[in-house]
């Protein structure tokens, strides 16, 4: 994770950016302690990469890289106001020991990846239409030497797929249908039967952008009929309040980023 206590909406590259909101930086660090303790009180063990001025949203820690059994796929950010953080997350892998392979193609880590090893033998899902670029999926297999399932983003306020779908356990989702392609949503549905599914004003609500240890589920405390939800499928939610870094298009997931050893 990343402390916010530089983050700004000084741009708009997403549709939930608008550089004419004000953000209470105070309440941003605040509402991103309470979340880092969160963790912490379920029995995570938190790392924290140091916040570089004029990188207002190096606070979206997941975006840097995609880690998979030790093996580490960099980001390669596609808008400029975001490249630099790529090196920032490098340097913290690198000097963790981890093996890290940088990439070529456009990817944004774990903005758009995520991973099920339970599920069919281990299974990436990778996510495509906004930020990620479909030739980075084939780069992140052999990278990571797991099958890479593709699926097509289509709304423009979904623009990652972690804020359309997360794993839940090793083997099953959590989704909005109305984020992907007739195509993708039909992959979905013959992959995951089992899947819990999210309706617009959860998805919306960023109640999508969670994550789970495989029985607790920390998410944002607006989506309220989805932590319902997912206590009905046997799981913990944690509801946690983000509203001030909704404002740069993200919530639990998108500020943190998962070590898998």
């Amino acid at each position: 994770m990343c402390s916010p206590e530089h983050f700004a909406v000084e741009y708009a590259i997403n549709p939930w950016m608008d550089v004419t909101t004000p953000v209470d930086s105070q309440l941003a660090v605040k509402q991103w302690d309470r979340l880092r303790e969160s963790l912490v009180g379920l029995g995570h063990e938190v790392h924290l990469l140091t916040p570089e001025q004029g990188l207002p949203d190096m606070v979206y820690a997941a975006n840097g890289a995609f880690v998979v059994d030790g093996t580490v796929y960099g980001a390669q950010f596609k808008h400029e106001q975001r490249a630099a953080e790529a090196a920032a997350h490098r340097a913290f892998y690198e000097s963790q020991g981890w093996r890290f392979i940088a990439p070529i193609e456009t990817n944004e880590g774990e903005g758009d990846f995520a991973y099920l090893p339970d599920a069919h033998g281990g299974l990436i899902l990778a996510g495509h239409g906004f930020r990620t670029e479909l030739p980075a999926h084939a780069e992140a297999q052999e990278a990571l030497g797991r099958p890479v399932v593709s699926l097509r983003l289509v709304d423009p306020r979904f623009y990652h797929l972690d804020v359309a779908l997360a794993s839940i356990d090793d083997e099953n989702v959590v989704y909005y249908p109305g984020a992907f392609s007739a195509a993708s949503q039909r992959v979905l549905t013959q992959l995951f039967p089992d899947a819990v599914v999210a309706d617009a004003e959860d998805a919306l609500a960023f109640g999508l952008n969670l994550v789970s240890d495989g029985l607790n589920v920390v998410l944002n405390s607006e989506a309220t009929r989805l932590a319902g939800k997912l206590k009905a499928a046997g799981y913990h939610p944690v509801p946690v309040e983000l509203a001030e870094l909704k404002k740069g298009g993200g919530s639990v997931k998108c500020c943190i980023a998962e070590l898998r050893h």
